[in-house]
């Protein structure tokens, strides 16, 4: 089943330290995949939407590695939260606190996120 584009001229915006940045489209996040945007200061975030239409926007850099390859990265649930795994370790980031689900110690950046 292939799905349809959505029609909308909504924009995923995260808040930085300067205000609102405006990162992409709502329609290029499709449920379950991630999306890598630039930001204005040349680090990148992973960009993700959940079924129930909940965003999320994470740092794309993977800790252990250093790849920028969050947005590659499988999405799932562990206990009623979300994560993605990366794709090169498979190490589980909670995508709403970015705390790593394997290793206390580490956690990833996260930003507010909103479609406006």
């Amino acid at each position: 089943m292939t799905l349809a584009p959505e029609t909308t001229d909504l924009k995923v915006r995260l808040r930085l330290a300067d205000g609102w940045f405006t990162a992409c489209d709502l329609g290029a996040l499709l449920p379950g995949r991630g999306v890598a945007a630039l930001l204005p200061d040349g680090r990148q975030v992973a960009l993700f939407r959940d079924r129930s239409g909940a965003l999320y926007a994470i740092d794309n850099r993977d800790p252990f590695t250093g790849a920028a390859v969050l947005s590659r990265g499988l999405t799932g649930t562990h206990r009623g939260r979300p994560f993605v795994a990366s794709p090169l370790l498979k190490q589980r980031f909670d995508l709403a606190s970015g705390q790593c689900l394997d290793d206390e110690a580490v956690r990833v950046a996260t930003y507010e996120v909103k479609a406006a």
